[in-house]
């Protein structure tokens, strides 16, 4: 049996609902079903929610706008997640490894393969799935559960994973 962990980056209400500062627009809510199925679909040894959790000056507003503030709504997984537990890390960068559990948290699940979803394709997911294969693991993007507010750079990191990184875009 494969041991199977799936990370879901950054699938919160700031960056899926409207009104939100970094709202991806409603084209990037097309990943939602998809990703409800997946996570139906596939038995997981664990569910990891990777979640952008700023402070009110984090040095990120000087490249984005304030956003996902820590305890804020808009930095909450989306309602539609909420009947899929799992473990959630905040995190501060792009990379969910950078000053996060994740790292000490995968040493102990010991996955064969890691699952990634989530958004942004070209900035969150892209640099941790680096991260993931960085350390070895071996990665699969589901091309249909990652989404970007930039379809042309949304492309390009796809592109990118699968060709220079080694992750398998499926």
């Amino acid at each position: 049996m494969v041991n199977e962990v799936i990370i879901v980056v950054d699938m919160l209400k700031g960056f899926l609902e409207k009104g939100n500062p970094l709202f991806c627009g409603d084209d990037s809510r097309r990943i939602i079903p998809e990703v409800i199925s997946l996570l139906k679909g596939y038995k997981a040894e664990e569910i990891i929610y990777i979640c952008d959790s700023h402070d009110e000056d984090d040095r990120e507003f000087n490249i984005f706008p304030p956003h996902c503030i820590k305890g804020s709504e808009e930095g909450k997984i989306i309602d539609e997640l909420k009947p899929f537990k799992g473990m959630i890390i905040p995190k501060t960068r792009y990379s969910g490894f950078f000053n996060t559990s994740l790292e000490d948290d995968l040493k102990r699940l010991k996955p064969d393969k890691v699952i990634v979803v989530g958004l942004c394709t070209d900035i969150c997911v892209m640099y941790t799935v680096a991260d993931l294969r960085n350390r070895d693991y071996e990665v699969e993007v589901p091309q249909r559960c990652v989404v970007s507010f930039d379809e042309e750079s949304h492309n390009f990191a796809l592109r990118h994973m699968e060709k220079i990184i080694g992750a398998k875009v499926v």
